[in-house]
Order: C-alpha cells, then structure tokens, then sequence
C-alpha cells in the first residue's frame, strides 16, 4: 500500500527524480494556509534510506554510499524542526493519519519509529481514532521490530512483498526470499496489529500467469486484511529502463497487463477482500483512511526530503537532497522548493481524476451539464454505473479509468 498513489501511485509520495550532489538553496516561503477543518488532515512523512536501490524504483531514495552526511539520526532532528515549524504554521490542527513511507522505514528500527511517533505527538494532537502507518521491507523486521512499533501506537503496517516468484524478485532487485513477506506478515498479526497490507507488482518482464497467482494466494494466505497490487510502471533513469531500451528485458503489452489485473481482482474477490480503489482490496474495516484522504479530498502536510504536502488551494514540495533539507532546518527555514496555488480548473481535474477511482464513485453534483453528458456516453459505453447520484467505474471500466477520466473532462 504505497502512500497514495492509485495504480500511479500516491500523490503525497509523486517523489520523482534521481539522487545528486548537494545544492544549496534558498529557501521558499509559502503563501498563509490554514487547513479546512471539514477535511482529514494527515501527515506523511519521507524516511529516504534503502540499503541498495530496486532497479525499477524512482522514488527520492539514498544507499549509504550516496550520503555524506545525514545518517538517521541526523534526519530525525531535522524532522523534528520540520513538525515543529509546520505546526506553528497551521496552528496545530488535530491530525487524522499518519503515514511513514519511504524509502525504507523499517531501517529505522523499532526505537526510531517510537520517536518518531513521539516528536509528532509533541507537536501535534493525534485523533483518538488516529491511523498511523508505516512502510516496511520484510528483510528488515523481526517480531521485536512489531511489537516494539505496536507498543509506540502505530495501528497499520505495510509491507513490499511485490512477489513469490525467485525469477520476478530478481528482475525487480527485491532481496528477501519468497517466503519471507508473508511470514513477516505473520509476525505483525501476532504483535497485535488488525490491519496489514502487502504490496503487490505484477506485469514484471518474464513474469507468468502461475507466478502472479501464487503471489496471490500467499498473500491471502497471511491472513492480511489489505492487499494492493499496482502494474509495473518502467520509469525514466531507472536501472530498469535500461534494460528495457537495450532489449534486455521486454515489458507486456497492456492486453496482457489487464488480463493480470482480472486474475488478482478475481482471486482477492473471491477470498473476501473487495475493491475500494482501483489498485487496492481490502476486508471490511480496513480500507487505509490516509490514502482514502488522498483520493477523496483531503490534505496533509508532508514531512522529509522531497516530499509533498497539499493544504487548501496549494502544494509545496521539499528539496530532495537530504543533506540540503538538514541544512534548511538548521537554519529555521522550511525546506520548500517551490509551491503551486491551484486554480478552480486543476481543482477539478484532480478532484475527478482521484474521486473516479473509488468504489464509492464521482459525486455527479461536481460535474457541469456537458461532462454530465458526456458521462452518459460513458455508461452507454459500459465503462460506468449510474449508482443514484454517483458515477462507479465498472469492471471493464477499473481497466480503463484513465480513459474514463479524458472523456469525462473532454
């Protein structure tokens, strides 16, 4: 379950760009932004260490020997000044979710991830009801990792399982064994946590049908009540789309993509787990709330290097280099990059977009008299149900939602 991106991945997490050396930068001021208290407000906050990088994997993410300086520890302060200048900016609003990703938080370690939790609840008042997650790789967890997490108040585990296959983990870099996701799984349940997803890639060059069925049915198996599966997208500067321009690995076409999607909807469907978005699949109760605020309407506040936070009309995103964000916050400076005020078009677009990929559908209130035209199309088209004042993607229609979306909008 990444942080919120729907088959594309979570907006909060949209970190796009590779590593460089450290650049100086002046600091940008945001506009004045107070959050609608009408709203979920969340917290996502950007732990950028892996150990090695996945080739197929863009996100604002450092191995060791690509950092000269902030080690985490070093990072956790810098955080710590980030919240606390973030609160002061929006007058400490009560905050629904939070949601560790990265990167790869587990590398943290159980007593970091416990600070962590704690510097936020030091700046901010968490809801009684508060969901709060973080992002793990199996190979850096062990039952004490879990019940140390629990132990501290995080509520929701996600877990990068990707597959079972041997031959899949290897093109995708991934170095846990098979077996060892579902397992870690396992150790979470047992550590009290009701809510555990694994994350799922299929469409990896060489994969087959069997291998993305087993894939499947271990996850089911674990006992999660959360499953995400998102087609393998072969980003730009990525080790993996060398290979791909080389000829060394051939990607499937959409045909055999979409075909992979029915298999994992048709298994998760039949284990009880229903859609609620178009990549994700869940047991009743445990839909992921944060990501539920990305997709219909809420907004956060992005903590850590190159992340993004969206309050109101505008969205800022960090300066990427860990390095350069310590040295922002050293300063007293929020580590903005740069900012954008949405216009009442975007708002829409976006509003649109994210809304039609929900099981509860697009409000048709939001639509003006020629997209409500357009939209009958659509359901002539048998790519969306009119369910009362609401437009739901059909199951021919999750395949082709962004499709959906373009004619929608004209």
């Amino acid at each position: 379950m990444r942080s919120a991106e729907p088959a594309i991945r979570p907006i909060a997490r949209r970190i796009v760009g590779r590593f460089g050396m450290t650049v100086r930068e002046a600091p940008v001021d945001l506009p004045a932004i107070l959050p609608n208290p009408d709203h979920p407000f969340g917290l996502y906050v950007h732990v950028p260490f892996c150990v090695t990088r996945c080739g197929y994997c863009d996100f604002n993410t450092y191995t060791p020997a690509e950092l000269g300086g902030v080690n985490p520890d070093a990072w956790l302060l810098a955080v710590r000044t980030e919240l606390e200048l973030a609160a002061a900016r929006l007058n400490a609003p009560t905050v629904n979710t939070v949601f560790v990703g990265g990167g790869t938080p587990s590398l943290l370690g159980g007593e970091r991830l416990a600070t962590l939790l704690g510097m936020v609840r030091e700046h901010f008042v968490l809801a009684s009801d508060a969901e709060v997650t973080t992002e793990a790789n199996p190979e850096s967890t062990w039952p004490e990792f879990f019940g140390a997490i629990r132990a501290a108040g995080y509520t929701r585990v996600s877990l990068g399982m990707q597959s079972v296959a041997p031959r899949v983990l290897a093109t995708l870099d991934r170095v846990h064994s098979p077996g060892r996701a579902a397992a870690a799984a396992g150790e979470a349940l047992a550590a009290g946590f009701q809510h555990v997803n694994l994350d799922l890639i299929y469409g990896t060059p060489g994969e087959s049908d069997d291998d993305l069925l087993r894939s499947v049915d271990a996850a089911v198996e674990s006992g999660v009540d959360h499953v995400s599966a998102y087609a393998l997208v072969v980003e730009e500067g990525t080790a993996m789309a060398r290979r791909v321009r080389s000829g060394e690995l051939a990607v499937p076409e959409n045909d055999v993509l979409a075909h992979r999607y029915e298999l994992v909807d048709a298994r998760l469907t039949e284990a009880g787990l229903a859609w609620y978005e178009v990549s994700n699949w869940s047991r009743p109760g445990g839909q992921c709330q944060h990501n539920l605020g990305y997709w219909d309407g809420g907004q956060w506040w992005g903590v850590g290097p190159g992340a993004h936070g969206y309050v109101g009309a505008t969205r800022w995103w960090n300066v990427k280099h860990p390095n350069t964000y310590a040295e922002m916050l050293a300063a007293r400076a929020l580590p903005v990059k740069d900012y954008e005020q949405l216009e009442a078009g975007a708002l829409h677009t976006e509003d649109v977009l994210l809304k039609i990929r929900l099981r509860q559908g697009l409000p048709l209130a939001g639509l003006d008299a020629a997209e409500r035209e357009r939209a009958k199309a659509v359901v002539a088209d048998g790519l969306l149900t009119s369910d009362g004042d609401r437009l739901v993607l059909t199951d021919r229609g999750r395949l082709l939602a962004d499709a959906v979306v373009r004619t929608l909008l004209g």
